[in-house]
């Protein structure tokens, strides 16, 4: 297959990483660009990062570049930190003796076919020199590209066990690519999709982010649920399947074939908290259709945050991560009321955080069934006629003003605060005076306590 000519980026990372190899092949050792920056450059693809393969060693790169960390010092993995932008650096090796479904026991540095052998698909096993243009494919990798073939790189069981994440990173690969994943590939990964069971939670959730903001995430959802995965990363979605809904609101099936086109609607690349709460959105209904009987789920959205909640915290996702997923299920059928709320009511909405991502689930949520958008254009409407200054306002009156006063603070003066916030979002007070007088009023009504005096 004749060499291929790829165009060469310009922009400050490819330079870095080009400069990285300039020095290394300078001090007389072998170095080209490696694995998935080489798969997307002869994609005509912009490149997340870019990644060095090397005959050098880890001291000899050390001696090489100032600014090195040292990532992986056993598997001969450093980063440089060249023109401000971070390398990675790895030097040739072979792998084996996986005994936790993870990190080899056993690394020996070696040359560059060996280093091909041990790495997952045969599309992420080339090289390029970007100095010589020389180009290195010993496992097929282009012609897989070529195909649209994800392939496991010699026997596809073997490459699994080694690391079992590479189940789930087949499956990215092919829906990021729009690819098919090989037959053979194929059949290890279905056969051995239970050992996602083994996968640390932090692992699991960084591969998930991934997925989930890739431009098909949808689809890399539905060939995870073909392949026996999808549940046993979330078990909890199994009720969902055949969990019926009325056909006047969701004709597009079950609870969840509506999840998964509801991820679909969101649109290519959105954001992973988004993303999450989407395909768990109605995650509640089978829990809260029990007592009310088939296709009727009400509160569906407080059982869905709960389980959510749960879900969040098995993968490790940070509280504030976790609290935006379970706030967005929480509310996601809260457009639907919104012609019957106070002024005051939306624009504590439109002031959350997270009411872009609420719109765009909203929306996605009425795609994905009956496509009726009326409730979202009204939101979105009244949310053009209000001004940032009367969404949003600095309170007129705050605890430091009642303590003045002699009020306590305590819950008492919570709900005096409440109160006041809630008139003046609703446009009955502007100025201070008359929001002073008004919390004086409020505090008396509902017996306030006030500090002792002496």
């Amino acid at each position: 297959m004749k060499t291929p000519v790829i165009k060469r980026p310009i922009h400050a990372a490819y330079l870095a990483a080009e400069g990285v190899v300039r020095r290394l092949q300078g001090a007389g050792h072998e170095a080209l660009l490696a694995g998935g920056c080489v798969r997307d450059l002869l994609l005509g693809r912009e490149p997340k990062d870019y990644d060095v393969a090397t005959s050098a060693a880890s001291a000899e790169m050390r001696a090489l570049f100032p600014d090195t960390r040292s990532v992986g010092a056993r598997f001969g993995v450093t980063l440089v930190i060249a023109d401000g932008a971070p390398c990675e650096v790895a030097t040739f090796r072979t792998e084996s003796g996986y005994s936790d479904g993870r990190r080899p026991d056993r690394v020996q540095f070696s040359g560059i076919e060996d280093d091909a052998r041990r790495r997952d698909f045969t599309i992420n096993g080339m090289y390029w020199d970007p100095l010589s243009g020389r180009f290195v494919d010993t496992e097929g990798g282009r012609e897989d590209l070529a195909a649209g073939l994800v392939r496991a790189i010699g026997n596809p069981e073997e490459r699994m066990r080694e690391d079992h994440l590479r189940l789930i990173r087949a499956v990215r690969f092919a829906a990021r690519l729009n690819f098919r994943i090989e037959d053979e590939t194929e059949r290890a990964v279905r056969a051995l999709a239970p050992l996602i069971e083994r996968i640390a939670a932090e692992r699991l959730q960084q591969e998930l982010r991934v997925i989930l903001t890739d431009p098909h995430p949808a689809g890399a959802l539905r060939m995870m649920d073909d392949l026996g995965m999808l549940l046993l990363i979330f078990p909890e979605l199994a009720a969902a399947k055949g969990c019926e809904q009325p056909e006047n609101y969701h004709p597009e099936g079950d609870v969840f074939v509506h999840s998964l086109l509801t991820v679909e609607k969101l649109g290519p690349c959105p954001d992973f908290a988004l993303a999450l709460a989407a395909l768990l959105h109605d995650i509640g209904k089978p829990e809260a259709s029990r007592p009310a009987g088939p296709k009727n789920f009400p509160e569906h959205e407080r059982f869905g945050r709960e389980i959510a909640g749960d879900i969040c915290r098995r993968l490790r996702l940070s509280r504030q991560e976790t609290d935006r997923v379970c706030w967005l299920i929480h509310r996601h059928l809260y457009f639907r009321e919104a012609g019957k709320m106070r002024d005051s009511t939306l624009k504590r909405l439109f002031a959350e955080p997270g009411f872009e991502e609420l719109c765009e689930l909203a929306r996605a949520d009425s795609l994905a069934s009956w496509g009726r958008m009326e409730h979202v254009d009204y939101v979105l409407e009244r949310r053009r006629t209000m001004s940032p200054e009367t969404v949003n306002p600095s309170p007129i009156v705050n605890g430091h003003d009642l303590i003045e006063r002699g009020y306590k603070p305590g819950p008492a003066m919570g709900r005096v605060l409440d109160e006041v916030r809630e008139r003046q979002l609703q446009g009955e007070i502007t100025e201070r005076e008359g929001a002073l007088a008004l919390a004086e009023r409020i505090a008396r009504r509902i017996n306030a306590p006030k500090k002792r005096e002496g």
